[in-house]
């Protein structure tokens, strides 16, 4: 009977080559629209963050350090959204769609990479503001060049080695229900959903890692934005209320998207929380905020506007 038992197990515990990832269950015209808004959105958001790196390559005004982390930013967008959007448009239009499992892991590093980084770097920007508001006489002497490229580079190195050990966990789980994921990309937390192994390992990493990339950041940019705001109320002019806040206003506003929906997903998830909900705040993350981010940063910045008029000006010429 024990022998019985365990081959059972053993058969039941098949090795997974391949996922199938729901996405956006729905009728034809549905899909159809969302693939449209979504294609829209994809161009959108690679033509823009492209542009904004360009700018900041080719024009001195914009070589100051704030341009040069929205650029990093940039980079950091582009690579997110070029590794969930083609998939979720191929899902879009053959209802459905399937990964393998080597594919499935990939892309989840690639998602952690650009999560992580966007983590850090959203930290050291809002150092960046707090210095420029609150410290403006020092601001170039802290805010050198040599501390903006040590940040960047530390900044992607720990989310390389961060993304590998994040990885690897869940590629050790063992799959033997289902290889359905009721998502629209490969992200931890429907993987472990499906997975028949003990996830008792993989969610003491979540916690861990929020602890350490959600949380801890989070602190330290409420604690820069207060220090801010206090600042900012300080200041007797109105017009120098507003010229200060509209620096970091930008930086406050993704922001406060981004880790709302990072906190909503993996911090704080509640148990009620629909697969539909869920999908729609991981759009949040992966699709429309490296939208937002050139849009809310530069492309309304008059710095940029310039920058923009200048290169066409000089081409032309």
């Amino acid at each position: 009977m024990l022998i019985y038992c365990f081959l059972s197990f053993q058969t039941n515990l098949t090795v997974v080559t391949e996922f199938f990832l729901l996405g956006f269950p729905g009728s034809q015209l549905l899909r159809n629209i969302i693939f449209l808004l979504f294609l829209l959105v994809f161009l959108a958001t690679t033509c823009g963050n492209l542009l904004i790196i360009l700018l900041v390559a080719i024009s001195k005004i914009l070589h100051t350090p704030m341009y040069f982390f929205i650029s990093q930013l940039s980079i950091s967008d582009i690579l997110l959204t070029t590794n969930i959007v083609p998939n979720m448009l191929h899902i879009l239009l053959n209802n459905g769609g399937t990964i393998t499992f080597t594919n499935c892991m990939t892309q989840f590093y690639f998602f952690t990479v650009s999560e992580v980084f966007e983590c850090l770097l959203l930290t050291v920007m809002s150092y960046d503001r707090y210095v420029a508001i609150c410290n403006p006489l020092r601001y170039t002497s802290i805010i050198t060049s040599e501390f903006c490229v040590k940040s960047v580079v530390l900044s992607w190195v720990l989310c390389f080695i961060v993304s590998v050990i994040v990885t690897i966990t869940p590629s050790k789980l063992s799959f033997c229900a289902t290889n359905i994921i009721d998502h629209f990309f490969c992200d931890i937390v429907p993987l472990v959903e499906i997975s028949c192994s003990d996830a008792f390992i993989v969610h003491l990493e979540i916690y861990l890692l929020s602890i350490a990339l959600i949380i801890v950041p989070s602190t330290i940019i409420i604690k820069c934005y207060v220090c801010i705001i206090v600042n900012i109320l300080r200041i007797s002019s109105s017009t120098g209320r507003q010229k200060a806040f509209s620096t970091c206003s930008s930086h406050l506003i993704v922001v406060s998207i981004f880790y709302w929906t990072l906190f909503s997903v993996y911090v704080f998830p509640t148990k009620v929380q629909s697969s539909t909900i869920s999908k729609i705040l991981s759009l949040l993350y992966t699709v429309f905020t490296p939208l937002l981010n050139p849009v809310i940063y530069s492309l309304r910045n008059k710095d940029i506007r310039k920058a923009i008029q200048g290169t066409f000006y000089l081409y032309r010429t």
